[in-house]
């Protein structure tokens, strides 16, 4: 699917009861949750890196087709601020390859007190093969520049799209032929939900930068009271109304 709407993480307490059925073991949720989307952002692994092996299980309980983007271990972003990245970037890649075809792109988050620096930037994309797509994520306003902008094009990584309260923190550059968008926390209430209005503007700011056979990755990263899960599926139905073919999501409910 072109427009891959899905959320960032699956393994919320506060989800049960509402998303996940309270009858449904906290083990078997990631099968839950592959039955109503078709992808999802790891960002468990910023935290601690997973095992191969745990990858690899991972792969084995979704179904084809199924695409799991994985967040870089903040030791790579936050320890090493980008510093000496071969090492940190293949145990990345030799951990995550356990995914096999389950794997999607590499979100490279950085701290919001790292200032730019274009040529470190480009020293670590440097270290990912061709077939790996990486989305970078900057927090600091240094960053937007023409240099910074030249890095992700040469190297065809994505700038991710950033929202928090309900509007970009970061320029809405197309910089590579995908796309990658996060989605922190709307306005709406109740917190931290995105309204109707603003959904829609986020899909039509998509469909006007990508054509519908490009392929995008949309996250929501607000998951209190399952948030997270009813945006993802509002926006992926304002996307579609818009003629964009979109991944499963779950069907409204009531």
């Amino acid at each position: 699917m072109p427009l891959l709407v899905g959320t960032s993480g699956w393994q919320y307490k506060d989800w049960r009861g509402d998303f996940y059925p309270s009858d449904v073991p906290q083990r078997l949720w990631l099968e839950e949750y592959a039955g109503h989307f078709a992808t999802v952002e790891n960002n468990n692994a910023f935290y601690r890196l997973p095992t191969p092996e745990t990858f690899a299980d991972w792969h084995d309980r979704t179904p084809e087709g199924f695409l799991m983007a994985v967040k870089a271990s903040r030791y790579l972003t936050h320890i090493k601020r980008l510093r000496d990245p071969e090492e940190p970037v293949h145990r990345l890649l030799r951990h995550a390859a356990g995914l096999g075809d389950r794997l999607g792109p590499v979100l490279l988050q950085l701290p919001p007190t790292l200032r730019a620096d274009a040529a470190l930037l480009d020293a670590a994309l440097a270290c990912f093969p061709p077939g790996v797509r990486v989305a970078v994520e900057p927090r600091h306003a240094s960053w937007w520049t023409d240099e910074v902008r030249g890095v992700l094009e040469h190297r065809r990584a994505a700038l991710c799209w950033a929202d928090h309260d309900s509007r970009p923190v970061t320029p809405l550059w197309r910089t590579a032929d995908w796309g990658y968008v996060r989605f922190h926390a709307g306005r709406a209430r109740p917190w931290p939900r995105y309204g109707r209005q603003a959904l829609a503007t986020w899909a039509h700011r998509v469909a006007d930068t990508w054509p519908d056979r490009a392929r995008v990755y949309a996250y929501f990263n607000n998951d209190p009271g399952g948030a997270a899960v009813h945006d993802a599926a509002a926006f992926a139905r304002a996307a579609g109304r818009l003629g964009r073919t979109v991944s499963r999501t779950p069907s409204p409910r009531g």
